[in-house]
């Protein structure tokens, strides 16, 4: 049997600029997936790791959280992380700009007035932001805050953290990932 011409040595030639083609399309999935999880954990969440014990009972050593960026109203009692020189600190927000803030007794005042503070326990010491800072109340785009292990804190009633900035505030924790034993939201 003969064989046709035509059918000996049929290879296929394939165009460089079909392989080119071939290869940008295949990446386009990838730097799309790539593009989209930068601009979340840049812009709407991230996940940040506890270090240390000065939020503990509520948030524990080497716990996962998951930042929210988006919300940037800070209410008394949440929890945020923030950048104080270059270091990533977790806080609960304890008192707003425009408020006089201390405390006596093991309880909170808030421009005066008693306010049911989130740690029950007696262990804060005395304080008010007179004799801290010398300012009757928080200014304007500042935040009081404290670790709730009020004992073991460095927060804003030490001078190297002091009172938070609002844009030095990256976020607020208002849920844990990881240990998936503790899954979930954050009082």
């Amino acid at each position: 049997m003969k064989k046709n011409q035509n059918e000996e040595n049929v290879v296929e030639k394939k165009d460089p600029r079909d392989m080119v083609r071939n290869f940008f399309k295949e990446l386009v999935p990838y730097i799309i997936i790539i593009f989209v999880v930068i601009t979340i954990r840049t812009f709407i969440a991230t996940p940040v790791r506890v270090n240390g014990k000065s939020m503990y009972p509520t948030l524990k050593e080497g716990e996962i959280l998951i930042l929210n960026k988006m919300d940037r109203k800070f209410n008394r009692f949440d929890i945020i992380v923030a950048d104080v020189s270059n270091i990533k600190v977790i806080k609960r927000v304890i008192g707003l700009p425009g408020e006089n803030i201390s405390y006596e007794n093991c309880k909170l005042y808030i421009n005066g007035k008693e306010t049911e503070d989130f740690v029950k326990e007696c262990i804060t010491e005395d304080f008010s932001l007179e004799n801290l800072y010398g300012y009757d109340m928080i200014p304007e785009g500042y935040y009081f805050v404290m670790g709730d292990n009020r004992g073991d804190s460095a927060d804003s009633r030490k001078y190297e953290i002091g009172l938070i900035k609002s844009d030095q505030i990256q976020g607020k924790a208002t849920f844990r990932i990881f240990p998936f034993k503790v899954f979930g939201g954050i009082k």
